[in-house]
């Protein structure tokens, strides 16, 4: 009879010194916090085990969001036999959500995805609810701890990492913040980032868009150790991807950003074992070559205007491909002799190999065919086939739609009101 009460009782025992446990370690985080009535630990609300979805507000610098689960703090100083590596992941975007899955997939029997960090909650639709981001939606999915940080560099975030958390390794995909060097300094095996393009080509904000804008082919993925210059680390591996047609949608950014991201995740599960056996190190990485470094520029929105007066039918093409995400691309039509420049969203073109005959000429017209599109001849006399575009305030149409609605009218390109 009492053997029976005691394993009965047992678990209850067990649970009840996890809980006490998790209460005094989660203590340093809630003295350092600067939250005076709503601390990271007052948000976390009982649900099935303990998880939350903590509110966002300018006073909270950082937020704890997850099932209860004790793996998120670390047990020792020191690595014991057979004890599994720590790993913290951050991103933000859907990219990156998608790299969190198949990591955590993997992670399963080898190591522990022990935190995600993310950029905080927002608003993203218009007068609609704060929601976490793709990348923080994940996690919560997953059952995995979340910190928000409003800046990395923030004092007791990072109090939080070296005292608490004491990562093995940190994974980044797309985070979208400048991580300082105690940052950097707080994981024994460095920081490894997923970097959408042939490092040391593309350094920077927008390395997808700028290979594209450029006319890279192939293009490529870079699985690189993290340093306080952007994107200057060296190379654990590197793929290079051929894009077999650029008139295609899955020449765009649109499509060639995940793809991009997925290939890098799977070279980053590659390299995983080497990377957390010490195999491959920082040292052993392959330096990049200063010498060929292009910087990839966050892009402006003044960039997106198509101007075939001065650009070749390639640069446009180009450039729309590399900016199909955003900002896209534009010109500016005369519908009808005299009528009022109307701006246009150039939606879809096609590059054609043919040179226009009887040189360069601002009127838009279809082509020979009855299936071609509007025929955009360039300064040089390279052509430019458009297939989809959008007028201002308007839906989107087809070109053989636009062409139908002419009624005889036509068409010529002009410069910018503002820059006549």
């Amino acid at each position: 009879m009492k053997s029976l009460s005691l394993q009965y009782f047992l678990p209850i025992i067990m649970a009840a010194r996890c809980v006490r446990s998790f209460h005094l370690r989660f203590a340093s985080i809630r003295a350092a916090s600067s939250i005076k009535t709503s601390s990271a630990l007052d948000n976390i609300q009982r649900a099935s085990l303990w998880s939350s979805r903590p509110q966002h507000s300018k006073q909270q610098q950082y937020y704890l969001s997850s099932c209860f689960s004790s793996r998120l703090f670390s047990t020792s100083d020191e690595d014991a036999e057979g004890v599994k590596k720590r790993v913290v992941f951050l991103g933000t975007p859907d990219v990156a959500a998608t790299t969190l899955r198949k990591l955590h997939e993997d992670s399963i029997g080898k190591y522990e995805i022990v935190c995600v960090i993310t950029q905080p909650p927002k608003r993203r639709r218009r007068k609609g609810k704060v929601e976490p981001s793709p990348v923080g939606a994940v996690a919560e999915e997953l059952g995995l701890p979340v910190l928000s940080p409003e800046k990395a560099n923030d004092k007791e975030f990072l109090d939080s990492l070296e005292q608490e958390i004491k990562p093995d390794l940190f994974i980044t995909a797309a985070y979208g913040q400048y991580l300082p060097k105690r940052f950097l300094a707080a994981a024994s095996l460095g920081t490894v980032n997923v970097h959408p393009s042939l490092l040391p080509r593309w350094r920077g904000a927008s390395p997808v868009q700028r290979s594209l804008e450029a006319g890279d082919n192939p293009v490529g993925v870079t699985v690189l150790y993290t340093v306080s210059k952007m994107d200057a680390g060296p190379i654990i591996a590197q793929k290079e991807e051929n894009i077999e047609d650029e008139n295609s949608d899955d020449a765009t950014a649109t499509k060639v950003l995940p793809w991009l991201f997925e290939i890098g995740t799977d070279l980053l599960i590659e390299s995983m074992p080497d990377i957390l056996s010490g195999a491959m190190t920082f040292e052993t990485a392959q330096a990049q070559d200063e010498s060929q470094v292009e910087q990839a520029a966050m892009i402006d929105s003044s960039e997106a205007e198509m101007k075939p007066w001065e650009e070749t039918a390639s640069a446009l093409h180009n450039r729309l491909r590399g900016f199909s995400m955003w900002p896209g691309a534009f010109m500016y039509l005369e519908v009808g002799e005299g009528s009022e420049p109307v701006k246009f969203k150039i939606l879809e073109t096609r590059l054609l190999e043919e040179k226009a005959e009887g040189g360069p000429t601002d009127v838009i017209e279809r082509g020979p065919s009855k299936k071609d599109g509007l025929r955009l001849v360039c300064f040089d006399g390279s052509v430019l086939e458009i297939n989809r575009l959008q007028p201002a305030t308007k839906k989107p149409v087809d070109a053989l739609s636009f062409i139908n609605g002419l009624q005889g009218r036509t068409v010529r390109y002009v410069k910018a009101p503002e820059e006549e």
